[in-house]
């Protein structure tokens, strides 16, 4: 019997993908987010702030082309020192 679990989602690119962002600073996120994507064609928008008020969360929106160029940036965006999560 197949499950959820072993069914894997197909992605048609290009595609139009959204990665949230979450640290400390709104002007942190903003500049990571610079320093990863360089002059790539974005939006970013503040989000949330957590009930402490200690983290900011960020939607980053832009256009991938394929799967390595998505799996790249996430995992580009995610060591980056001002990134505490990204989902």
């Amino acid at each position: 019997m197949e499950t959820l679990k072993d069914k894997k989602v197909v992605i048609e690119y290009p595609t139009s993908w959204q990665y949230k962002l979450v640290g400390l600073t709104k002007t942190q996120l903003q500049n990571a987010v610079k320093e990863v994507i360089l002059e790539r064609e974005h939006t970013i928008k503040e989000s949330k702030k957590s009930s402490s008020g200690k983290y900011v969360s960020m939607n980053l929106d832009l256009v991938i082309q394929n799967e390595d160029e998505r799996l790249f940036i996430f995992d580009a965006l995610k060591q980056h020192a001002h990134i505490k999560f990204v989902l």
